[in-house]
C-alpha cells in the first residue's frame, strides 16, 4: 500500500465513523422528540396526570414511591409496554437494551432526578444497580457519565 492510498484509506474510515455518529445522533433526536410522548394520551395521561404530585414528593425506590407506582400500574406497565427506554420493556431487561436504549434511560434517570428535592444522579444510579441488576463495568459507565456531566455543568 502506499502512503496516498494508506491516507486515503484513513480518510474513508474517519467519513464512515462520521455517517455513522451521525445515524446515532438522528435516532437520539427521534428520541428526544418522541421521548414519553404516551404520558400525554390515552390510557396513561389521566393516571399520571393524578398521581404525578404524589410522586415528586417521594424519594425514588423507597417503598412509598414503589406504593405510589403501584397504583399507577395500568399506566405504568403501558408505559413501558411502548417505551424501550426502560429495561422493564424487555423480557431480559437491560441485557435487552441496545446503545440508543441505554442512552435514552440515563438521560431519563437524571431529568427524573431532578424533579425530586432528595434527587441526585449518582443515587438513583446505585439504587438501580440491584433493581436491574446492572454489572459493575455499566455501572462505571454510568457513573462516568454522571460525573462528567457534572463537571461540564449539563
Amino acid at each position: 500500500m502506499t502512503p496516498t492510498e494508506a491516507r486515503q484509506q484513513t480518510k474513508d474510515h474517519i467519513e464512515r465513523v462520521g455517517g455513522l455518529l451521525r445515524k446515532v445522533m438522528h435516532s437520539l433526536g427521534n428520541r428526544a422528540q418522541g421521548h414519553d410522548a404516551g404520558k400525554l394520551e390515552e390510557p396513561e395521561a389521566p393516571i399520571f396526570e393524578a398521581n404525578t404530585a404524589k410522586l415528586s414528593g417521594l424519594t425514588y425506590n423507597t417503598p412509598e414511591y414503589k406504593e405510589a407506582l403501584a397504583a399507577m400500574k395500568v399506566a405504568i406497565d403501558h408505559h413501558y409496554a411502548e417505551n424501550r427506554h426502560h429495561p422493564e420493556h424487555f423480557e431480559d431487561g437491560i441485557a435487552g437494551m441496545d446503545l440508543i436504549d441505554l442512552v435514552e434511560m440515563f438521560c431519563d434517570w437524571r431529568a427524573a432526578s431532578e424533579r425530586h428535592p432528595t434527587g441526585d444522579i449518582f443515587k438513583s444510579i446505585k439504587s438501580n444497580i440491584e433493581r436491574f441488576n446492572l454489572d459493575p463495568q455499566l455501572t462505571s459507565i454510568l457513573l462516568n457519565t454522571a460525573t462528567r456531566m457534572k463537571e461540564e455543568g449539563w
